[in-house]
């Protein structure tokens, strides 16, 4: 078999052009294809090895060569890389860049950023139904979707479990309002509800799957796979929430077109640098914030803040603009650690509030005298 032509041959006809493989990764890997590597996706990561599909099929590759100290670097799901055509084991010599990657921080203390998938075009939310949805939550995975570079979409599953049609609506608009600019879709994988408006969505390009354990992850990936690929377990009555079924990130072709990662449930989904994806799900407020008197207006007490008048007004939900706030004060707690302008404005900021509660002290008791 002639590798170097299979690397040559055009984008719309190469064997992986299922997977994604178009003209301009073609490109990009010129280069590599001049030297004899082999082009091929990550559709697995497991200690230090992976699962590459490859025009010659799927080999199991060695990621010694490109393991950096960095964690944003590792090779990932969904990556692109170029792999030695022969040898054991073969080894990946390079990875392609990314064109978006999903980053969330880790909850150690060393303040590292995780990627858990590369080159996604749509970021799929999965939001049970069985419970309540949490707002603030489907917030900060939007928050997160923004900043990768794809768009996020949330699909509301175990639509089935809501009684009446009317409340289902409501919910609907509720996170709605909480995902401005972003598809809000219930689905009901048992009954097949909704499956083919997104089907439509993740047919074009690559999808990730993210939520907590027992949004349905997995029975979606299987609905739209048409078979029963990943396993699923119950979910709790009580709380909706289910075990770490997958355990590992696998990405999957669809019949209809198109690839999607499944991944694990996260317990927690801490922001990494994403400072312009929370100013993407809350356009209104910075919209809002953009009329105000001083432009650092804190929407506190300030005369001719918009932000209050919205409030006031009832055109603002109070709890929108406290989770803005929060998810502000978080993402800059964390650019603080790695980059030291903005440590400095921390403190400054410190020390001006500081100076402004004791001046505040001071006059308290300039007047008990």
């Amino acid at each position: 078999m002639n590798l170097s032509s299979l690397s040559a041959s055009p984008a719309s006809s190469h064997p992986l052009a299922l997977y994604g493989w178009d003209e301009e990764w073609e490109a990009e890997f010129a280069s590599y294809a001049e030297q004899g590597l082999l082009p091929g996706r990550v559709v697995r990561v497991d200690r230090g090895q992976c699962d590459v599909v490859t025009p010659v099929g799927i080999v199991r590759a060695d990621t010694a060569f490109v393991t950096p100290h960095d964690p944003l670097r590792v090779v990932c799901t969904g990556d692109w890389v170029a792999v030695d055509p022969a040898g054991s084991p073969r080894y990946v010599r390079t990875c392609l860049p990314r064109r978006t990657a999903f980053v969330r921080s880790t909850s150690s203390k060393r303040s590292e950023g995780q990627i858990l998938a590369a080159n996604v075009d749509h970021a799929v939310v999965a939001v049970s139904l069985a419970v309540e949805p949490d707002l603030g939550r489907i917030e900060r995975f939007l928050a997160l979707a923004w900043e990768s570079g794809a768009q996020p979409v949330v699909v509301l599953t175990k639509a089935d479990l809501v009684p009446q049609a009317v409340t289902l609506s409501y919910l609907v608009q509720d996170v709605e309002t909480s995902a401005p600019g972003v598809p809000v879709l219930p689905v009901s994988a048992r009954l097949g509800e909704g499956l083919d408006v997104l089907a439509a969505v993740v047919c074009d390009g690559t999808s990730v799957l993210l939520g907590q354990s027992g949004a349905g992850k997995s029975t979606l990936a299987n609905a739209l796979l048409g078979e029963d690929v990943m396993a699923v377990q119950a979910t709790r009555d009580m709380d909706g929430k289910g075990r770490h079924t997958t355990t590992t990130r696998n990405l999957l072709v669809l019949p209809g077109g198109g690839v999607v990662i499944d991944t694990p449930g996260l317990r927690g989904v801490g922001l990494w640098d994403a400072g312009d994806g929370v100013g993407q799900v809350f356009s209104e407020i910075e919209g809002l914030a953009a009329e105000c008197r001083f432009h650092d207006c804190a929407h506190g007490t300030e005369p001719g803040c918009a932000v209050r008048a919205a409030l006031d007004a009832g055109e603002l939900p109070e709890r929108r603009l406290e989770s803005y706030r929060k998810l502000l004060r978080e993402n800059q707690r964390i650019v603080a650690k790695t980059d030291a302008r903005v440590r400095a404005e921390l403190r400054r900021e410190w020390k001006r509030k500081g100076a402004e509660g004791k001046a505040a002290m001071e006059a308290k008791r300039g007047r008990w005298h």
